[in-house]
């Protein structure tokens, strides 16, 4: 790849093997995310930003989630999430209770139908993820390219403090 000194004009800048192969995992990101969440919408009749929070509920169990952590998970503004959740509770997916450990707080659970929505969705999502994350990737490179995945999510994650 080549190094940054080498780029002198614009051509040569769009057409760095370092900038060219980040335009492609951000464009097939997107690509995916639309194909996928449309899936879910309309399978399910929920967005994408829906699924992953109700998947986010479901990894907390029972007990739920104040928002604060939700707003973390998902890095959105509290406001954000307090509208997704406004939506999602209309929806009969999530109920807020108070928690007990805040008195002003209110934690966020699944409902029995947000339960199976999610179910759905993800067995949906999986399938989805299989026909067009997996199968257009050679077998014998798909277990590195999730561990290169995995790799990638870990150190953006960890820059992040510094970058604030």
């Amino acid at each position: 790849m080549a190094h940054e000194s080498a780029i002198a004009t614009a051509k040569e800048a769009a057409d760095d093997g370092l900038v060219l192969a980040f335009g492609r995992l951000q464009g097939a990101a997107n690509r995916l995310e639309y194909i996928l969440g449309r899936a879910i919408e309309e399978e399910c009749g929920i967005s994408h930003l829906m699924f992953e929070v109700l998947l986010i509920l479901g990894r907390a169990g029972e007990a739920g989630l104040p928002m604060r952590a939700i707003a973390q998970e998902r890095v959105l503004t509290t406001g954000g999430v307090t509208r997704l959740v406004d939506r999602m509770e209309a929806a009969g997916l999530v109920v807020r209770d108070a928690d007990p450990g805040d008195r002003r707080g209110r934690l966020v659970r699944l409902t029995p139908v947000g339960e199976a929505t999610v179910v759905r969705a993800a067995r949906i999502h999986r399938e989805n993820i299989r026909r067009f994350f997996l199968e257009p990737l050679p077998e014998a490179h798909r277990e590195r390219f999730a561990e290169d995945l995995r790799t990638l999510s870990h150190a953006a994650r960890d820059a992040l403090p510094r970058l604030r």
